[in-house]
């Protein structure tokens, strides 16, 4: 029973770290990195809490999920790709911009209740012993995620879109010389990366929790950031790193409501260990095959 609710748990609370994990992979593949993903996925949590407030349904609140977490992306993508700002610096500054906005703006919906989306047995498919539940016993955000994954991958790895996209992240004068604008590849993955991990954020208020609450997201946007080394800049691979962190807070949970005598402090710090651990194992046992562009990025920061 214990195994099957902490693998429950581990999807649950993983999906909202799987979407920004996506995100910030689409934006990282033409070669710029989003701090401000945490930024893109408050504004998400909030803009869905509030558009499934007023409309009584939860998918218009996607998207105004995805319309927020679009315009936190944009700005950033002017900044640092048409002013040619500090991408680092310019993603904590709109990390903070996000997590101020949203508080401001969400004072209103902290005591509101919402339609949102409940979790929907797949006949047969849920009554498999342990697994069953886990996977086929969800919201409808995390079944698309179940599809989302592959289908991101197939659109990196298998299209001349996605070839665009990866090249751009690589070496832009190549892309250019075979006709394509770098800077227009830029904008639509930033954007794009901005508006899944504000999908993020929705299934994290209006599916997992079906509440708002300040700061909710509580790092996972920074988390999802970091995983990218993890899933080694692959959607296929980003499973791994959101269920691992999912399957921290899961765990988390359970040892607080088993009445383990472990301070509570110590507990919360659960998930982030984890993820550390994970990524310091992912360094070891591999090279980072980060685009090349992000590396001229850390390279420029750091010197």
């Amino acid at each position: 029973m214990m195994i099957e609710t902490l693998l429950s748990g581990a999807i649950g609370s993983g999906t909202s770290v799987l979407y920004a994990i996506n995100g910030e992979i689409f934006s990282e593949r033409v070669g710029v990195i989003n701090l401000g993903m945490e930024g893109c996925m408050i504004v998400g949590a909030l803009a869905a809490y509030a558009g499934a407030y007023a409309a009584g349904n939860p998918w218009i609140g996607v998207l105004c999920a995805m319309a927020a977490g679009g315009v936190i992306a944009a700005m950033h993508a002017y900044l640092v790709i048409s002013r040619k700002s500090n991408q680092l610096a310019t993603g904590l500054t709109l990390m903070f911009f996000g997590l101020g906005i949203a508080a401001f703006f969400g004072r209103n919906y902290v005591s509101a209740s919402v339609t949102g989306f409940q979790k929907i047995p797949v006949p047969l498919l849920s009554s498999i012993p342990i697994i069953g539940n886990a996977l086929f016993n969800q919201d409808a955000l995390t079944y698309l995620s179940y599809f989302l994954t592959p289908a991101l991958w197939l659109l990196l790895f298998r299209t001349k879109f996605g070839m665009r996209l990866r090249g751009t992240g690589e070496d832009e004068n190549v892309v250019y010389a075979y006709g394509v604008n770098p800077t227009v590849m830029r904008y639509i993955g930033v954007i794009a990366g901005g508006m899944l991990s504000a999908v993020g954020g929705a299934q994290l208020s209006i599916a997992y929790t079906h509440t708002w609450i300040e700061g909710m997201t509580s790092g996972r946007g920074v988390v999802a950031v970091a995983l990218v080394v993890l899933a080694g800049w692959s959607p296929s691979k980003a499973l791994i790193g959101a269920y691992i962190f999912g399957g921290a807070q899961a765990l988390q949970t359970i040892l607080q409501q088993q009445g383990v005598n472990i301070s509570p402090f110590l507990l919360l710090m659960l998930p982030y260990v984890f993820t550390l651990v994970a990524l310091f194992v992912a360094s070891r046992r591999q090279k980072q095959s980060m685009p090349a562009e992000l590396k001229k990025v850390i390279e420029s920061s750091s010197g």
